[in-house]
């Protein structure tokens, strides 16, 4: 699937008629995450997304329509991994439990053994219980695997599943294990599946889990789908473990697992080693799936232009003549999120943003966020009518802000003169229509 998707984004970027290329690209698309065993009908709903953003969607001023095309793929194909976000692998409670689910030979009791090691080495203290009465060896593998993590451990090799769970639970808990990993037996085929599901229901009922976590085999295929589903019907699939992603694997299954449950991936197992498993981050798996090494780059130069625009928008309401301070507030907001001032005026291509933030680029971020801060403690009439703050309004302004009675005068200093800025740009009608700016005649 990597290759494949790599060379339709290099196919797509070196294409000529726009619209040609993303129809293109998009039967590409769909051939590579078939041929991957993605579920088909996620497929259609993939690419019939994509390709809607791609011929409707405008990119902002001084960005091409493949960059913004390029950014649409990669948004949508991260959504499908439970959202363009680093998953939160903290625990967020004492203690922690963690229901592990899993079809049989997914790697779910080295995975249990893998996520022990993960948090016992973060400075918790881990417990492992193992509930597989059904597989030979389970318990003996999850115990070692235990010893060699430095956790805790409880199981029993017959009896029933659902109160071993339990006991495990709270002996886990009476110890003082602030991680509890719940491993439970897989499933094999359709005939079966029934009884363990309801095992797994009456195991989740008993121990409470803060989180159910589905282990999914990097080669599963078009299985995935379905699976995955069965399981989150359930127990709610809060988040999922891709085992033997090694590389060789196509892993189209993973898309398909992530799709039916909603759920976030969070880890990867990378190999047999107890120590091979590594937090799962959308962005760069994305990227690499594209085969754009800066798209992290592109994607924050994208952002920049976003922010710009808003920053031009405040900028042509201000020079219509709309000018409050609260217009002011919104345009210095958003200049102050784009980094270091001077290298925003490049990003404006109208010469009346730059000239209306010709003083902002001198100010410095300190001095912006002294200003909003102010502003900020402005009443709404003041916001509104910067006229009426008295001398007795900025000493109130100031202690408000932390700022001093002076740099309040600043600031309404540099809001008159946008405010002149602003007339004497409306009377220069000449110059805002060649700039697309046209007002209305006066009279």
């Amino acid at each position: 699937m990597l290759e494949g998707l790599r060379d339709a984004v290099r196919k797509f970027l070196g294409s000529g008629h726009y619209e040609r290329a993303v129809e293109d690209f998009v039967k590409d698309l769909q051939k590579e995450l078939i041929r991957a065993d993605v579920n088909v009908k996620l497929v259609l709903e993939l690419s019939k997304r994509i390709k809607e953003r791609a011929l409707k969607e405008e990119p902002p001023l001084g960005v091409s329509r493949k960059d913004w095309f390029v950014k649409a793929v990669y948004e949508e194909l991260s959504q499908l991994f439970g959202g363009d976000r680093e998953p939160s692998v903290e625990p967020k409670g004492r203690p922690w439990i963690i229901l592990l689910v899993g079809v049989q030979g997914s790697g779910k009791t080295t995975t249990a053994g893998k996520l022990a090691l993960f948090y016992a080495r973060r400075g918790y203290k881990v417990g492992l219980v193992s509930t597989d009465t059904h597989r030979p060896g389970a318990y003996q593998q999850l115990k070692t695997l235990a010893e060699r993590a430095g956790a805790m451990f409880y199981g029993e090799e017959q009896g029933d599943p659902v109160k071993i769970a339990a006991r495990g639970v709270a002996e886990l808990r009476e110890r003082g294990a602030e991680v509890i990993i719940v491993d439970t037996a897989g499933r094999h085929g359709y005939g079966e599946e029934e009884g363990l599901l309801q095992e797994m229901r009456r195991i989740a009922e008993a121990v409470s889990p803060n989180e159910v976590m589905l282990v999914i085999d990097a080669a599963i295929g078009q299985k995935a789908y379905d699976l995955a589903s069965r399981f989150h019907k359930s127990v709610p699939v809060g988040s999922i473990i891709v085992s033997k992603a090694d590389g060789t694997a196509r892993g189209g299954g993973v898309l398909s697992a992530a799709a039916a449950t909603g759920a976030t991936v969070k880890f990867l197992g990378t190999g047999e080693a107890l120590e091979e498993l590594e937090v799962f981050r959308p962005k760069r798996f994305v990227g690499r799936v594209l085969g754009l090494g800066d798209i992290e780059g592109l994607l924050e130069r994208l952002k920049a232009v976003e922010e710009a625009k808003e920053v031009e928008e405040a900028t042509k309401e201000i020079i219509k003549g709309k000018i409050t301070m609260r217009l002011l507030y919104r345009q210095l907001k958003s200049l102050r999120k784009m980094g270091p001032l001077g290298k925003v005026l490049q990003m404006f291509p109208l010469p009346i943003a730059s000239e209306a933030l010709k003083d902002a680029s001198k100010m410095g971020e300190e001095k912006i966020d002294r200003w909003l801060a102010i502003m900020e403690s402005m009443t709404y009439e003041e916001l509104d009518k910067p006229s009426i703050i008295d001398r007795s309004r900025m000493r109130r302004i100031a202690i408000g802000s932390g700022t001093s009675v002076e740099e309040v005068k600043e600031l309404l200093k540099y809001y008159e003169n946008m405010v002149n800025l602003s007339k004497r740009l409306r009377r220069d009608r000449g110059l805002l229509r060649r700039l697309g700016m046209e007002l209305p005649e006066e009279g």
